[in-house]
C-alpha cells in the first residue's frame, strides 16, 4: 500500500444487535487517518437498524434496503447477494467487515470470497456444535468463519472453537465482544424503564423470540411468568413483544390483562439498555443479552438449551434453564427468595471484554496494513 492511499474498508451492518456490535468498530475506524472506512446497510431488519445508527450517529454510505414483508431465509439470501456483489463493484474496498451470524454477514462473506475481497469476521469462533441451533445461525457463523482472513474473537473459548476447525492460530486474535465497547458507551444515558415502579418492587425484565422456542416451550415461558407474578406482590415483569405472531398472539393471549405483567412494543436499544440497568434479573433467550447483563451486574436465566456463550455459564453469571415452566420458576424463585444465591450471580462480572474490543480489532488491521494507529 501506498504511504498516501488510505486502506478502503466497507463495513456492512443489517441488523440492530449487528449495527450495536460494529458501531465502536466503525466509528473508531472513522477517526483513523489512515483508513476510509464507508458503512454498507442491507437493512435486513429496517426500522430496528435505522434507530441504532441513529444513536451512534453512524449514516449508512450505501443501503440495500432489502427488507420486504413476511422474507424468508431463502428469497432474503437470494435477493443479498447480488445487491452485495455490485456493492462491493461499486465500492472497491481492500477488505471487508462483517459481524455474527446472520444472513447478511454469510452473504457478505460469500461475496468478498468471489470477489477475492479478504473478510474480516468480528464475533468469530461462537459455536454451540448443533447446525440446527440456533437456526440459521449456526450455519451462518460456521460458513462465514470459513471465509474470513481475519477472525476476531471475542473469547478464548470462540478462539478453540476456531482452531479446532482447522482456522490458523496466525488468522485469530482474541479481542473481546465489542457489545461492551457499545454498551459502556451509553449506560450512562438509558431512560427509565416503561413501568411503574415503586421503590421495592424488583423487575423482572423478559425478552423471547426465538423460533426454536415458538408452540409449546413458549406457551411454557408465559406460564412461568404468569406463576411468578401471582407468587410475588413485589414483582413487577416487563415483557418487550416481538412482532411475529407466533410470540404475540401466545403472549397477548396469556398475559395481557395481568396487573404485574407489562407488555409493550420491543424496546429501542437505549431503552432497553434502562431497563437491564434497573432489572432485578433477566429471562432471556437473546444472545446478547447474555453478554451485556452480566456487565451490569445483573444475573441471566436463559431460555435456551444449549448457548455458545458458555464463558457466563462458566462464570455463575448466567444459568440455562430452557424453555421449561418448572425450571424457570424454581431458577427465578431461587433468585427471588435467596440473597446468597442472588448475590453469587450479580457480581458485575463480564467474561466478555473491558469495552476496548474495537481498538483491539483496528490494531490488528492498521498491523497488516503496515500503518501507525491512532487511539
Amino acid at each position: 500500500m501506498m504511504k498516501s492511499q488510505k486502506v478502503k474498508i466497507l463495513a456492512a451492518v443489517g441488523t440492530r444487535p449487528e449495527a450495536i456490535k460494529m458501531a465502536p468498530v466503525i466509528q473508531g475506524l472513522q477517526q483513523q487517518p489512515w483508513a476510509e472506512c464507508r458503512v454498507l446497510a442491507t437493512a435486513q431488519h429496517r426500522e430496528m437498524l435505522d434507530q441504532v445508527l441513529a444513536l451512534f450517529a453512524i449514516q449508512p454510505d450505501a443501503d440495500l434496503d432489502i427488507m420486504q414483508a413476511n422474507q424468508d431465509l431463502v428469497s432474503l439470501t437470494a435477493r443479498l447477494l447480488p445487491a452485495i456483489a455490485a456493492t462491493l463493484d461499486a465500492e472497491t474496498p481492500d477488505l471487508v467487515l462483517a459481524q455474527g451470524d446472520t444472513t447478511t454477514v454469510l452473504t457478505m462473506a460469500l461475496a468478498a470470497f468471489y470477489k477475492r475481497i479478504p473478510f474480516g469476521h468480528v464475533e468469530a469462533g461462537l459455536r454451540t456444535g448443533d447446525l440446527a441451533y440456533p437456526f440459521p445461525e449456526e450455519m451462518n457463523r460456521v460458513l462465514s468463519g470459513h471465509l474470513a482472513r481475519w477472525h476476531f474473537a471475542p473469547t478464548d473459548s470462540a478462539r478453540r472453537n476456531l482452531l479446532r476447525e482447522g482456522i490458523s492460530d496466525n488468522a485469530v486474535h482474541v479481542t473481546g465482544n465489542t457489545v461492551i465497547d457499545a454498551l459502556l458507551g451509553v449506560v450512562d444515558q438509558a431512560p427509565e424503564p416503561p413501568v411503574e415502579l415503586g421503590p421495592e418492587d424488583r423487575l423482572i425484565l423478559v425478552t423471547a423470540h426465538r423460533r426454536e422456542n415458538f408452540g409449546e416451550p413458549f406457551r411454557a415461558i408465559c406460564g412461568a411468568l404468569r406463576r411468578i407474578a401471582d407468587a410475588y406482590p413485589d414483582v413487577q415483569i416487563l415483557y418487550p413483544v416481538h412482532p411475529n405472531p407466533n410470540v404475540r398472539e401466545v403472549a397477548e393471549m396469556l398475559l395481557r390483562g395481568h396487573r404485574r405483567i407489562t407488555l409493550c412494543e420491543p424496546l429501542g436499544y437505549l431503552p432497553f439498555v434502562g431497563a437491564m440497568r434497573r432489572a432485578h434479573f433477566i429471562l432471556t433467550d437473546s444472545g446478547g443479552v447474555q453478554e451485556e447483563a452480566p456487565a451490569l451486574g445483573k444475573p441471566v436465566l436463559v431460555l435456551r438449551h444449549e448457548t455458545e456463550r458458555p464463558e457466563a455459564i462458566d462464570a455463575g453469571v448466567v444459568r440455562l434453564v430452557g424453555p421449561v415452566q418448572d425450571r424457570i420458576i424454581e431458577a427465578s424463585c431461587k433468585l427471588l427468595d435467596d440473597p446468597a444465591a442472588y448475590a453469587a450471580m450479580a457480581r458485575g462480572l463480564s467474561p466478555y471484554g473491558d469495552g476496548h474490543a474495537a481498538s483491539r480489532i483496528i490494531q490488528v488491521l492498521g498491523a497488516h496494513f503496515g500503518v501507525q494507529v491512532a487511539l
